[in-house]
């Protein structure tokens, strides 16, 4: 299999997980299952990929008057428009709104990295060498 399709199917396990995690981690954030996570976790990077770099361009000069705190609306619009995007995947309150994308950030980060120290993304075997 080609490696980057395996390093895409992790990272999209690794946010999948990650909104499990947030499910029970942040009140606000309701995951119905696992199939509901992993169509939420690939609505999430097509919208990271497409209107997530427009909104940020948009929105330069508030992001640079508030220092960079204006990124955590755009990221929370972004995971609130993934849920409005799929069944089984809701966002109520200003809690999860702001709190869900941080909580996702830094579970999926820690799950890509140890992913990849396991070197199940690059494409090598699975035994340790």
């Amino acid at each position: 299999m080609n490696s980057n399709l395996i390093a895409y199917l992790v990272t999209t396990l690794a946010t999948a997980l990650g909104l499990l995690v947030d499910d029970v981690v942040v009140p606000g954030i309701n995951i119905a299952n696992f199939p509901a996570a992993l169509i939420a976790a690939t609505v999430i990077g097509l919208v990271n990929a497409t209107i997530r770099p427009t909104l940020s361009v948009l929105s330069l000069p508030i992001n640079f008057l508030s220092l960079g705190l204006f990124s955590f609306v755009i990221n929370g619009f972004c995971l609130w428009l993934a849920a409005v995007l799929v069944p089984g995947f809701a966002i109520h309150g200003l809690l999860a709104f702001i709190l869900g994308p941080v909580v996702l950030s830094l579970t999926s980060t820690f799950l890509n990295n140890y992913f990849a120290e396991k070197k199940l993304g690059s494409g090598s075997s699975l035994t340790p060498q």
